[in-house]
C-alpha cells in the first residue's frame, strides 16, 4: 500500500525530470484518507482508478502525457500528442488510458493501489 511519503517522493521525482502535475485521480476511499493540499491546486477528479497525470514537451514540439498509478511497483501509461491534435482527442486519448490502467489493476494477480496512511 503507499502513503503520503510516497506520494510525495513520485511528485518530486517527475518534477526533477521536468513532468507537471496536471490531474489527480483518486477513488472515495483514498479521497476520505488524504491530504488533498498534497497535490497543491491541481484539478481533483473522483475516479474508480487513483492515479497522477503528469505532462512535459516532447520532441518535435510534441507533448508526453503520462499517467502513473499510485502504487508501490512504478507502473505508467504514456500517450504523446502531436502539437495539431484536438484537445477533444486528447481527453479521448485520455480516457482511454485511465480505463486501460483500470482493467489492467483489476486483473487477477494485480494488486490494486491503495493507501496505508
Amino acid at each position: 500500500m503507499i502513503g503520503e511519503r510516497q506520494i510525495q517522493e513520485i511528485l518530486a521525482q517527475y518534477k526533477k525530470h521536468g513532468w507537471n502535475l496536471r490531474r489527480v485521480l483518486l477513488s472515495s476511499p483514498i479521497e476520505e484518507n488524504l491530504a488533498l493540499s498534497l497535490f497543491g491546486q491541481t484539478e481533483i477528479v473522483f475516479s474508480k482508478v487513483d492515479a497522477l497525470w503528469f505532462s512535459r514537451a516532447a520532441f518535435a514540439e510534441r507533448e508526453a502525457w503520462e499517467l502513473r498509478r499510485l502504487s508501490e511497483a512504478p507502473f505508467a501509461l504514456i500517450e504523446v500528442f502531436e502539437a495539431d491534435d484536438e484537445e477533444d482527442a486528447r481527453e479521448d486519448a485520455r480516457q482511454e488510458m485511465e480505463t486501460r490502467m483500470l482493467e489492467l489493476a483489476s486483473k487477477p494477480g494485480q494488486r490494486r493501489g491503495t493507501l496505508d496512511i
